[in-house]
């Protein structure tokens, strides 16, 4: 008898972590190496969260919370929610976690059973079909190709749909490719969701916030009010406020799920830290004006990025909308031989021969479901930016 769970041989490891980790390891060898594998900004988390945080240790908040999150803390993603999409919510439709991972994941081990299905479009954040998996359920990737900007199109959709599927997972704009969707890009996936009736949307709205040059977002429950009763609508504090580690994320939706992934997490983790929780109370009901401040460097490296990746020979790489990722396609440097010796077969050789011999660490494509590709984080500063992107021209032109 296996003393392991037979799940675990279900799932792998993060990639994107091991890449990180790789990096780290590689540098502390004493190697020159640039990691664009990272999921986080740059940019410090802003005083007057720290400060709130601060005072609530003085004022000894250190006790535990309320399972899913504290009162005054629910109060103000309410008021979020309301604000920034025009959705009203009650405390008892709300939940906050440890992360916006672990709501997700508290959501699908509440409602999936065996054999269940879950619709995720390709490219996807690498955990969301391990994370379907873990709790039971069947992954089903539905493709957004280059030629639709890596968006999930209505026909894609309607044809990933069984009468097993529970779930849309939808992710807007996107980790890994920065696309967002338009207002009727959304409507015409809602339209396909309303003819039927038993799938359920879990939109994952993490990157919200972070849009640039006139992109509007906007959020599946928003868009179609008719899809609000069986909706879950996922956040949290970590990209927009610079509070990765801080891990508070949260979810609003119907009140028996939110029951239920209540009792998922009483008996699991049980409440989120609660000198964390005070933090985001502020980051949410506090001023929110360096948001577009820090926006505007985003921009200005996505724009970086974008332009010195179009210049590397076998590489075309789209324009994002949002999120702080780009996903150059490198369709044209397969087959090839790189000038250390390597053979390119494939978008993994692709970015393990650029770390050993460029020093630049990039996440494949094929972790995420679409290849041949790569993900760059361009949330690092805009010298380290250019030095990479620089080595990646010189390796894509030593290709032969």
């Amino acid at each position: 008898m296996a003393f392991l769970s037979d799940t675990l041989s279900r799932v792998k490891p993060s990639p994107t972590i091991a890449v990180t980790t790789k990096a780290a390891e590689l540098k502390a060898e004493g190697r020159d190496v640039i990691g664009l594998g990272a999921g986080e900004p740059d940019f410090d988390t802003p005083q007057n969260i720290k400060d709130a945080a601060k005072a609530a240790i003085d004022a000894g908040k250190t006790k535990y919370t309320a399972v899913d999150g504290l009162p005054e803390l629910k109060a103000a993603i309410c008021a979020k929610f309301k604000r920034d999409n025009g959705l009203d919510y009650t405390p008892a439709q709300v939940t906050v976690g440890t992360g916006g991972k672990q709501v997700l994941y508290n959501a699908l081990v509440a409602t999936l059973n065996a054999g269940d299905e879950v619709v995720i479009p390709a490219p996807y954040w690498v955990s969301y079909p391990d994370m379907v998996l873990l709790a039971g359920g069947e992954p089903v990737i539905a493709e957004a190709t280059a030629d639709t900007a890596y968006k999930l199109t209505p026909d894609a959709l309607e044809a990933a749909i069984t009468p097993k599927t529970k779930w849309l997972i939808f992710n807007s704009p996107s980790n890994p490719t920065g696309a967002g969707y338009t207002w009727d890009e959304l409507k015409a996936l809602t339209d396909v969701l309303l003819r039927h009736p038993h799938v359920w949307i879990m939109s994952d709205d993490m990157y919200e916030h972070l849009v640039y040059d006139d992109f509007k977002f906007c959020t599946p429950a928003q868009v179609e009010p008719a899809l609000y009763d069986r909706t879950l609508t996922v956040n949290g504090v970590s990209k927009a406020y610079a509070m990765t580690g801080w891990r508070i994320g949260y979810a609003a939706g119907p009140k028996d799920v939110i029951g239920a992934m209540r009792k998922i997490q009483s008996q699991s983790t049980s409440n989120p830290c609660s000198i964390s929780q005070w933090a985001a109370v502020e980051a949410l009901n506090g001023p929110q004006d360096y948001i577009a401040e820090n926006n505007l460097t985003f921009q200005r490296r996505r724009d970086l990025v974008v332009d010195m990746l179009n210049a590397a020979e076998g590489v075309t790489c789209p324009v994002p909308e949002g999120a702080f990722y780009v996903y150059p396609s490198i369709a044209g440097c397969i087959g090839k031989t790189s000038a250390g010796g390597a053979l390119i077969e494939n978008d993994e050789a692709f970015a393990t021969a650029l770390l050993e011999e460029k020093g630049v660490a990039v996440v494949f494509g094929a972790a995420f479901g679409t290849s041949p590709a790569f993900r760059v984080s361009y949330a690092t500063s805009d010298d380290a930016l250019r030095e990479a992107c620089t080595r990646i021209q010189d390796f894509c032109a030593g290709l032969t």
